[in-house]
């Protein structure tokens, strides 16, 4: 069965493949390449021998993929996994994710009957490869031999409008992808697969209103498929996936967990099968699940879960900041950005902007880096010393901080 890549004027039969030399079945190896089909090429190389690729985003800073680069080739074997993702990666050392083959190939069904994907099919990936939503679609396409369409530069291009059939990725790719339809450009999409992020219902419907069938779904990179909305009615339990409500918290037990990470990581799991990464929701897990963020705190935002403590952390390594904290701002298209109110040394002033962004640059994976700064002389706090979260939050969403330019 052949599965082809198509990126640019490049097509590949991802059928093929030399394997790669490793030395040891179950050896995780890191993959960074300018050029996303070699990356991909790599990657399906040392999966056919044996190895565990996980490939990071070329728009990566380098001193930020040294550190990810090391840490993951210092990693013990892990036999019996399959693939390998990036997941939440703040400071120099993001959590790394490995799964089984088998806990993405069982859910091709579910997902393949959702979609009514077939191999006549050209699958449209506007996420990087970084992405765990886009790696699983390889594998899914592989499978069953349909066409994979990755763009050419990091955003939808029109060129790509009139050969895809069905795209699976997040909102704001969604969202370039009907604002180009509305604009004329002709194009052959008949489902979205999107998760990642909050998905606007009227983003859905303009979707619809050019002929796009729109699926929504919440998922993780632990736990793959929990949910999915089909219609516009709320989320649901993705087919194969049992839920249940603890103290707000949700619980998930399905076949599609992953193995566990390089290290550690929030994802917990009890005798009996059950899974967590901390997702706290309304509701008792019958009816519609209404998400309300992470009960670590983490920030959903662009697809990514942030972890305020980890960005934290990376922003008191600069120069000139004694302490920071960051929160979710609220953003009607995004849902939430990732912002940062900072303190600088006493009797300083704060770094400038663009100092600020340059050396966030070589801390913080895209997704992590604060899109809006903040500063005060001083941080309130509680009668413990810590930063006093709430109001801190208050202060800079009711404009009584200043704001960085």
């Amino acid at each position: 069965m052949t599965a082809l890549l198509i990126c640019g004027d490049t097509v590949l039969d991802l059928t093929d493949g030399v394997a790669a030399d490793i030395d040891l079945p179950g050896r995780v190896v890191p993959i960074r390449e300018p050029n996303r089909v070699d990356a991909l090429t790599k990657a399906l190389s040392v999966r056919l021998a044996g190895g565990v690729p996980v490939i990071g985003d070329d728009r990566w800073d380098a001193t930020y993929w040294d550190g990810l680069r090391r840490r993951v080739e210092s990693a013990d074997p892990v036999p019996g996994m399959a693939w390998g993702t990036f997941t939440s990666g703040s400071t120099g050392a993001p959590r790394m994710i490995v799964r089984t083959e088998s806990s993405w190939s069982a859910s091709f069904p579910a997902v393949a009957k959702l979609t009514d994907l077939t191999a006549e099919d050209v699958l449209y990936l506007p996420s990087p490869l970084v992405s765990s939503v886009t790696m699983f679609s390889i594998a899914h396409a592989r499978s069953i031999g349909a066409t994979v369409l990755l763009p050419r530069t990091h955003s939808v291009s029109d060129a790509d409008l009139d050969r895809a059939t069905v795209l699976h990725g997040t909102p704001y790719a969604l969202r370039d992808f009907v604002e180009r339809a509305e604009a004329g450009v002709p194009h052959r999409l008949r489902v979205a697969l999107v998760g990642g992020a909050r998905l606007d219902p009227e983003l859905r419907s303009r979707a619809e209103a050019e002929g796009i069938r729109v699926i929504g779904y919440y998922g993780a990179a632990e736990l793959s498929f929990v949910a999915v909305d089909p219609d516009g009615q709320g989320l649901r339990p993705f087919e194969g996936v049992e839920l249940r409500v603890d103290d707000g918290v949700l619980w998930v037990r399905s076949e599609y967990f992953a193995g566990g990470y390089l290290g550690e990581g929030p994802f917990e799991r009890d005798a009996d099968g059950w899974g967590t990464v901390g997702d706290l929701v309304d509701g008792d897990g019958r009816g519609p699940l209404r998400l309300r963020g992470r009960r670590d705190g983490a920030i959903l935002t662009a697809a990514a879960t942030v972890v305020p403590e980890d960005v934290e952390a990376a922003l008191q390594r600069i120069d000139g900041i004694a302490d920071a904290v960051v929160f979710a701002l609220p953003h009607p298209r995004a849902g939430s950005l990732v912002a940062a109110v900072i303190e600088p040394e006493p009797g300083h002033r704060p770094p400038g902007s663009r100092e600020l962004r340059v050396r966030a640059n070589a801390l913080l994976t895209g997704t992590h880096r604060p899109r809006r700064w903040f500063w005060t002389e001083r941080l309130p706090r509680t009668t413990t010393g810590k930063p006093a979260r709430e109001q801190i939050t208050r202060d800079a969403i009711e404009g009584r901080v200043a704001r960085i330019v």
